[in-house]
């Protein structure tokens, strides 16, 4: 079985998959509000119309699983993005691979901070949330309505990885 170790998630480096969701004065951003808020603007590309899709708003509650983390399926979303923002003060792990046919030499793992949110474009392969630490809450934006929005596959015992911290 092959290892791959996470490596920091960065906008650069996360940009095939989709969008990293964070505050970062590289980012577009003003002062709202008589000057009390600063909007961090339009950080991730959220897309749910497809075939009458509306955006949805979600909680998702992750629990760790007990080591070594071993990535045995993976899903992609064909009608819609996917975003998670952690609402806790945990790191979690986000697994990806390219569009297309599913290549499991092309995983990638990251290590996200507490902060940083990851929105997963329409057809980008990656596996659910992965807490570490503790039980960590999720604010999800996706797609709600009818249609096929979620195609797994089950890793063979080749394309199986375990991640490395």
């Amino acid at each position: 079985m092959r290892t791959v170790k996470a490596e920091p998630l960065t906008a650069e480096a996360f940009r095939p998959f989709g969008d990293v969701i964070e505050v970062n004065d590289a980012a577009r951003h003003f002062p709202i509000n008589y000057g009390q808020t600063e909007r961090y603007h339009d950080l991730a590309a959220i897309d749910c119309g497809a075939d009458g899709g509306r955006v949805g708003v979600s909680l998702f509650r992750s629990t760790p699983v007990d080591g070594p983390i071993t990535i045995r399926v993976m899903e992609y979303h064909p009608l819609s993005s996917q975003a998670f923002m952690p609402l806790g003060a945990y790191p979690y792990l986000v697994v990806v691979a390219p569009k297309g046919a599913f290549d499991a030499a092309k995983m990638r793992v990251f290590k996200a901070m507490p902060g940083q949110g990851v929105n997963y474009h329409p057809g980008t392969w990656h596996h659910f949330s992965l807490a570490l630490e503790a039980v960590s809450d999720f604010l999800v934006i996706d797609r709600i309505g009818e249609g096929d929005n979620c195609v797994e596959h089950e890793l063979t015992a080749d394309e199986q990885v375990t991640v490395s911290l």
